[in-house]
């Protein structure tokens, strides 16, 4: 069998944690200890984040969407499929490194994706674009972390709490949606989606976006 090789390894700005790229042939890895946070053979849930989420809006002639976390590329590549030419998307990346290695040793994973003219790619924390941009997105798509309780960075947790989630209730426009991935279920963030306004479903898809692999949770809250 073919070794993991470490490729490259970045900090997390506000947190002591530290991101690892691992490479088998030409299978990629994002590590965070010994939590794998993605792999390039799986992709189905988040690709799902985003096709869920287009599915909500898709009578919106020029959507403008925000995608919180640019990882493997998994979400990002999976709206540009969907959503038509005049959509916008901004892709908040806190790490800067992900965006280099998406650049870099995953450029192929990612083809022309970082370089279409609907793509805006940002190196900032995606809670900041939300509180500064009221009524500014149609979508807001969340795959920062493993849910809705930080694990890559504590800070995260304010996205989910009652006030985060009012500040995104502000950022979307009449009728867009807020779309949350998780690794998996957090009965009480529905609760607390409900309570920020927010008409809930809770959807349970496949890591792999078939029959196996393990069952992911995907929140999609519409702003009535």
């Amino acid at each position: 069998m073919i070794p993991w090789e470490k490729i490259d390894n970045a900090p997390i700005p506000g947190s002591d944690g530290e991101l690892r790229l691992m490479r088998r042939g030409k299978e990629f890895s994002i590590m965070l200890g010994t939590n794998e946070l993605m792999n390039s053979r799986l992709s189905g849930s988040e690709a799902a984040l985003a096709t869920l989420a287009a599915k909500q809006i898709e009578k919106v002639a020029k959507p403008v969407i925000l995608i919180g976390g640019l990882g493997m590329g998994f979400t990002l590549r999976a709206a540009l499929a969907v959503l038509g030419s005049k959509a916008q998307i901004v892709v908040a990346e806190l790490v800067p490194a992900v965006v280099a290695w998406a650049r870099g040793p995953m450029a192929e994973i990612f083809g022309d994706s970082l370089s279409d003219p609907r793509v805006d790619i940002r190196e900032v924390d995606v809670a900041q674009l939300i509180e500064r941009h009221p009524l500014r997105f149609d979508a807001i798509l969340l795959d920062v972390d493993n849910g809705p309780e930080g694990l890559t960075r504590k800070a995260n947790d304010a996205l989910y709490d009652d006030a985060g989630l009012r500040i995104a209730h502000t950022a979307l426009r009449r009728g867009g949606v807020l779309a949350i991935w998780s690794s998996g279920r957090h009965p009480k963030f529905s609760r607390r989606l409900r309570a920020a306004g927010f008409e809930v479903n809770e959807v349970n898809i496949r890591a792999t976006g078939k029959g196996g692999g393990a069952r992911h949770v995907i929140w999609i809250a519409r702003k009535s």
